[in-house]
């Protein structure tokens, strides 16, 4: 599986911006996807994920209510739309593909990642 992020980019605080990841290569019927953050020095941190096996996302407390995830099934992509942005939400941004559809903040449970992609707030 192969999964391509793009919509990075440097946005001011307040501002919105939306993140996408297609996964390639997967003939599963039941899936997960997530994306997850890293800044210099940090580890990388879970923010949100989603599953063909429910309508329910999860979301990192630092980020609820500001993102949203969704999922397009037809087209294995995954969407992280960013709303409220903070200069805290600078990170790289990271999607993976769960084959066991989890949802679940564990990074050990994704088996493939993405290359990644800089998002910058700016006060």
């Amino acid at each position: 599986v192969q999964l391509q992020a793009s919509g990075g980019g440097l946005v001011q605080a307040g501002e919105s911006l939306t993140l996408s990841c297609t996964a390639s290569g997967s003939t599963l019927r039941h899936y997960a996807m997530g994306w997850f953050r890293q800044t210099p020095g940090k580890e990388r941190e879970f923010v949100a994920a989603v599953t063909t096996r429910s309508t329910t996302a999860s979301y990192a407390d630092s980020v609820k209510g500001r993102f949203s995830i969704s999922l397009d099934n037809a087209k294995k992509t995954i969407y992280l739309q960013m709303n409220s942005l903070n200069t805290e939400d600078t990170a790289v941004y990271f999607c993976a593909f769960d084959k066991y559809a989890l949802a679940v903040a564990d990074q050990g449970v994704y088996d493939y990642w993405g290359q990644g992609t800089q998002v910058t707030v700016s006060s």
